[in-house]
């Protein structure tokens, strides 16, 4: 059965950093293109990141550019976003999600898996 489990969450500081994982099981990621999205309260879900299925492509938005890195390791089926830097505005809930295919898709709609989210809080 195709799993996403997100982890990694929880309360930061403004300034402080955060990993989140995305552990995938029933499938292998070698052909998956993987994305990182968050939705705050009463606002959409929004495209923070994301990698190709080599992982030789990354996209970010704009507002987490030069703070997040996103990454995979194939090896272990797990996807990261290591944020840095964390501002107020980052507090969310932080979703993985998984398309077939070799490039990186920035659409929400294209993903075909979604993980169950993980809360991020960044507040003093």
């Amino acid at each position: 059965q195709l799993q996403l489990v997100e982890s990694g969450g929880g309360l930061v500081q403004p300034g402080g950093s955060l990993r989140l994982s995305c552990e995938v099981s029933g499938f292998t990621l070698d052909y998956y293109s993987i994305g990182w999205f968050r939705q705050a309260p009463g606002k959409e879900r929004e495209r923070v990141s994301c990698i190709s299925s080599s992982g030789g492509s990354t996209n970010y938005a704009d507002s987490v550019r030069g703070r997040f890195t996103i990454s995979r390791d194939n090896t272990k089926n797990t996807v990261y976003l290591q944020m840095n830097s964390l501002k107020p505005e980052d507090t969310a809930v932080y979703y993985c999600a998984v398309k077939v295919g070799y490039v990186c898709y920035v659409q929400r709609f294209q993903y075909d898996y979604w993980g169950q989210g993980t809360q991020v809080t960044v507040s003093s």
